[in-house]
């Protein structure tokens, strides 16, 4: 199935998209919830991505990729300019009190890395990943063995950066 390599990922993303609906939040940016496909095989959904989008002239300030597992948020590899890194990480201390406040330098994950050359600043999450290759690509990498509790975390994680750069931008 693919539960967490991509599924996981996919839905964190969607629901970010969802909550933020549900509570009338009302974005300063544009935020697009996207499902790569083939990343494994050629990375040509990402590609074809940052190919359309040099075609239509879009600017994309950043990219949030999750591929890493639906496992409990630990923070964010970061792949950006200097100065958009120092903003992001001033916003560290928002994530320390709930275990995702490890940001590092270096990340953004294969399936967003065709935007890069675009000047998009890109993050990926990390996931606690004891568990992962106990999983990875096997026949128990099923949704119903995916924590619910693990995969939501992972969502409110990702959507407080989403909106952080939304509101503030980089």
């Amino acid at each position: 199935e693919g539960a967490h390599d991509d599924g996981t990922g996919c839905v964190q993303s969607i629901e970010i998209i969802r909550v933020m609906k549900a509570l009338g939040i009302k974005p300063k940016r544009t935020i697009r919830a996207v499902m790569f496909m083939n990343e494994e095989n050629g990375l040509r959904g990402g590609t074809e991505y940052a190919v359309q989008a040099k075609k239509e002239n879009k600017k994309f300030i950043f990219a949030l990729e999750s591929d890493a597992g639906g496992f409990v948020p630990r923070g964010f590899g970061i792949s950006a300019k200097p100065e958009q890194m120092t903003k992001i990480f001033t916003w560290k201390p928002l994530f320390q009190p709930y275990g995702a406040g490890d940001f590092t330098i270096g990340g953004g994950g294969a399936d967003i890395g065709p935007l890069r050359p675009l000047g998009t600043a890109m993050a990926g999450l990390s996931p606690d990943s004891q568990r992962y290759f106990d999983v990875h690509h096997a026949s128990s990498e099923v949704f119903e063995a995916v924590s619910p509790r693990e995969l939501n975390l992972g969502a409110i994680a990702m959507a407080g950066l989403i909106y952080l750069v939304s509101e503030y931008g980089l």
